[in-house]
């Protein structure tokens, strides 16, 4: 008898996994935020132009969010802590420059992730990132033809945890543009804190004294109020950026949707060790 319940209780759990809605709508509120719109898309796109920064409050509907956060959860024990540190624009060390530069100073991150191979179908974030309306949406705003998907297994979607202590440290992204979603936020901490444009990468310009000022507390930073349920577009190439460390008994759960501007794109292998302990 005891089989028989098992077997069953399985067939119910791959059953209910298999019935998760794939409409966009579902997990979405396409009301406050209508993908579909010209206008909207353009309002969103001069925000990001503007700001550096698109913050869209309540894009998961609030009926389905405690439901993404439990699945979430419950896929932490998968998560790699990467045991590394970095310097600010996430590149080798530099031995040309002595180990004092600003450009080889290390920084700490202790935060966790999943990928998407780990990314539990209940959350629904396969569903919102494969939508062609969402990618449409993205493509428009951050003036791009067309969004594609990582080539490699695990890039596309990452979960990313931070309990009591852990953090994000300072850092330039690789990439033009980063998409989070903020599933539960901790009791304290857990900040997003930037300083808009602070070097010009593609001009050659790294600003290390700018740089230096802000790993020192030197220089005022702007601190992003983000709700659970909040989408954020970020322009983080020229713009330095950090997560304060998380305070409190409650993990701070941040998904992250990636995406290229062209096809066939894989983050580097020496990328994929540190930040995920495995190639795929």
């Amino acid at each position: 008898m005891s089989v028989a319940r098992y077997e069953i209780s399985e067939i119910k759990e791959v059953s209910e996994v298999m019935s998760v809605p794939q409409d966009l709508e579902y997990w979405i509120d396409e009301v406050r935020h209508p993908l579909s719109s010209s206008s909207f898309c353009d309002q969103c796109r001069d925000v990001l132009d503007r700001d550096g920064v698109l913050t869209l409050d309540g894009f998961i509907r609030q009926e389905r969010l405690s439901s993404m956060t439990d699945a979430a959860e419950k896929s932490a024990h998968h998560a790699y802590f990467t045991s590394s540190t970095h310097n600010v624009y996430l590149t080798p060390k530099n031995t040309d420059l002595p180990d004092d530069h600003v450009f080889n100073r290390q920084i700490t991150s202790s935060k966790g992730c999943i990928t998407t191979d780990q990314v539990p179908e209940e959350t629904g974030l396969q569903v919102i990132y494969n939508d062609p309306r969402f990618q449409s949406f993205i493509a428009h705003v951050v003036g791009q033809d067309a969004v594609f998907p990582y080539a490699d297994p695990l890039s596309s979607i990452n979960v990313h945890y931070a309990s009591h202590g852990q953090e994000l440290g300072w850092h330039f992204d690789n990439s033009s543009f980063a998409i989070t979603l903020l599933l539960q936020a901790p009791k304290a901490g857990g900040s997003f804190e930037y300083v808009k444009d602070l070097r010009d990468a593609d001009g050659g310009e790294m600003n290390f004294d700018g740089v230096r000022a802000v790993l020192d507390g030197e220089m005022p930073v702007r601190k992003l109020r983000i709700d659970p349920g909040t989408l954020v577009l970020f322009r983080g190439r020229n713009s330095i950026h950090r997560v304060t460390p998380t305070e409190g008994d409650r993990t701070r759960i941040l998904v992250v949707l990636a995406y290229n501007d062209t096809p066939g794109v894989a983050l580097s292998e020496t990328a994929r060790m540190t930040f995920y302990g495995r190639l795929g």
